[in-house]
């Protein structure tokens, strides 16, 4: 187990590397590998345990009853997931949770962090804190989403979008975390409405892009 990778995570912000070894003997700390479209978690399920992406990345999905699949969000390397529906204890997931590509997960149960263990922990106080942090974090993406795709214009939530991820990689060509298929998915849209209106913004000059990624060009 890498357990950099930990240490460069919200959860574990100010833990040192030795440390984190005990920290998750404590917490039950489970690590489980999936191949690529493996479901992790499945709408429905029950879950104490939350999960942090050490390699790879997943996808939290949301399909309607017609089928139709929405991806909420990509969560690469460090990042965690399921941290809500582990924290309300019994609350079933209404997402499914599927590897991306091929992943490793490492799984923690958050009542263990939630709840002082009998050898006085002192690392629960941090702990409960950065949890508190994360689930600040997932609210705010989840605010990006909904400025995402509350326009109605196709072109606008595009435009919305990649100006999030130029602001959030700090350029203007940016590498988005999704295919064709993934990137309409997630913006809630059909892939070939999304794929022909990337094509009259490339020539009308308002982005560049090759595969899954994008140069933007400021308007005059």
């Amino acid at each position: 187990m890498n357990v950099h990778i930990l240490s460069a995570t919200p959860l574990f912000q100010g833990i040192k590397d030795r440390e984190i070894e005990s920290v998750l003997k404590c917490l039950s700390a489970e690590e489980k590998s999936f191949q690529k479209d493996a479901y992790i978690y499945r709408a429905g399920d029950i879950t104490g345990r939350l999960g942090v992406v050490m390699e790879g990345s997943v996808n939290i999905i949301k399909d309607d009853v017609w089928g139709n699949r929405k991806i909420i969000e990509n969560i690469s390397q460090g990042q965690i997931f399921a941290e809500t529906y582990a924290c309300l204890k019994g609350e079933a997931l209404m997402v499914d949770v599927q590897a991306s590509e091929p992943a490793k997960v490492l799984f923690m149960d958050v009542n263990r962090i939630l709840t002082t263990c009998p050898s006085a922990c002192d690392f629960h106080t941090r702990l409960i804190r950065s949890l508190m942090y994360v689930l600040a974090r997932k609210n705010l993406m989840l605010t990006r989403k909904m400025d995402i795709i509350t326009p109605k214009s196709l072109r606008e939530r595009v435009l919305v979008y990649l100006s999030q991820e130029a602001a959030k990689q700090g350029s203007h060509r940016v590498t988005v975390p999704f295919n064709r298929q993934q990137m309409a998915d997630y913006l809630s849209v059909d892939r070939s409405a999304l794929s022909g209106e990337l094509s009259r913004m490339k020539r009308c000059g308002l982005i560049d892009y090759e595969k899954n990624q994008f140069t933007i060009h400021c308007r005059e």
